[in-house]
Order: C-alpha cells, then sequence, then structure tokens
C-alpha cells in the first residue's frame, strides 16, 4: 500500500482516524472480506464526519484512485447482507478507468 487516504486537515484527529478506519474496512472487504455490521458501523461513523452525498463522493473518488477499491459497491452489498454475513468485494467491482 504506497498512498494516501482522503481527509480534511478541518477534522480532529479522531476524526482523521475513523475516515481511515473505514477506508481500510473497504481494502478489507476486497482482500479478505469483513462483517457486514463492521462496514455499516464504520460507515455511519464516516457518515457523521461527512454528512453531505456530495462530499462522500468526491472521498470515495479520491480513494478509489489512489487505491483502487470502490466503496460503494461495498457498502450496498453490506446494506443488502443479512445480519453476520461476510462481504468479500470482487475486483469485477472497481470501476474501470
Amino acid at each position: 500500500m504506497d498512498y494516501s487516504y482522503p481527509f480534511s486537515p478541518d477534522w480532529s484527529t479522531t476524526e482523521i482516524v475513523d475516515v481511515i478506519a473505514f477506508f481500510q474496512m473497504i481494502e478489507k472487504a476486497y482482500e479478505t472480506g469483513v462483517k457486514r455490521e463492521d462496514v455499516l458501523t464504520t460507515y455511519r461513523r464516516f457518515n457523521e464526519i461527512v454528512p453531505a452525498k456530495s462530499e462522500e463522493k468526491t472521498y470515495f473518488k479520491e480513494f478509489e484512485e489512489v487505491s483502487g477499491y470502490a466503496s460503494f459497491p461495498v457498502i450496498r452489498d453490506a446494506k443488502k447482507a443479512a445480519n453476520g454475513e461476510v462481504i468479500k468485494a470482487s475486483k469485477n467491482e472497481r470501476r474501470k478507468k
């Protein structure tokens, strides 16, 4: 992993840590799989920090550009999944560049 995570310099240290934890959850969904509840918990916290959908899309795009991991498919799958289910994102879910 040779990239940095997107964040705002206006955020507190705790908020930066929480946003990074969310993006690390997205990475893990592609690499090994994650529990549905873990995805949704970190996403809810992300939404507390980034409440505007337009800003969310901007951060998702920035993260995808540097990492290759699309956030939206992971969140979509987590919302559809049953409690206790493991979310494993497919590399085919990544947006084509």
